[in-house]
């Protein structure tokens, strides 16, 4: 059995506030975390959950991983626009085309979310949170693909993506150029053993997959944090 994707983690400068503004928009519960930050839970199929960790840190330039939601119909796309504005959210200019036809956002600490335009096929079958949409190449397509056994459903043109075989939104990268990477990603995701395995176990099968261990300033958490081959830096949690 591979790892189990638990949650994406966002680093927030006030975690329970951004916490309330994306469950806002995307109608999840809260929950306790042992972080001393916040946790919102799924209402539908996503399969994991959303984590708002604490942090100093203000965000810098623009995060390799954003949501991509989707709309059935043009006024359901204006809709989730409102929503987010009149939930602390703002317009951003990433360079999109008016073309395009999705509108790109950001969160109250500037972290960037795209609504989609209906009629989106390649996002037809996912639900209102479409993708995890990823700056990456090839090669950390592959990576995740075998880190999480979820096979891949698009690998075209070097673009990727990957989808669990229990539904959910799609993991997607979109292939070179890929931005050099500065720092920290501020956003990550959190993975956990197999139930039948080990941590340790767990550890060399994702290193032999491509992973390097990296120092974050973990110190004795008990997680384990790694990079992808891209760099990304993600957490094995401890055996349950």
């Amino acid at each position: 059995m591979p790892a189990q994707l638990v949650a994406l983690c966002f680093d927030a400068n006030d975690p329970h506030g951004l916490a309330r503004f994306w469950a806002g928009v995307l109608g999840w519960e809260a929950a306790d975390d042992p972080s001393g930050g916040s946790t919102l839970l799924p209402s539908d199929d996503t399969g994991f959950r959303l984590r708002f960790v604490p942090s100093e840190e203000k965000k810098t330039g623009q995060n390799q991983m954003h949501f991509d939601l989707t709309s059935s119909a043009p006024e359901e796309q204006r809709r989730t626009v409102e929503r987010v504005l009149a939930l602390g959210g703002r317009h951003i200019d990433v360079g999109q085309r008016p073309e395009e036809g999705h509108v790109v956002l950001a969160d109250p600490e500037g972290n960037e979310l795209c609504v989609i335009a209906a009629g989106n096929r390649f996002l037809a079958e996912c639900g209102f949170v479409g993708a995890v949409s990823s700056d990456g190449t090839q090669a950390v397509g592959y990576f995740w693909s075998a880190a999480l056994g979820w096979p891949l459903v698009w690998d075209q043109d070097e673009e990727t993506a990957i989808r669990s075989p229990h539904g959910g939104p799609k993991i997607t990268w979109g292939g070179p150029p890929v931005a050099a990477k500065t720092g920290k990603n501020r956003l990550h995701f959190d993975l956990a053993p197999p139930a039948d395995g080990d941590q340790q176990a767990e550890v060399e099968r994702l290193l032999s997959l491509g992973a390097t261990r990296v120092d974050i300033g973990q110190g004795r958490s008990g997680h384990v944090v790694l990079a992808d081959p891209d760099g990304n830096e993600f957490c094995l949690l401890p055996s349950a």
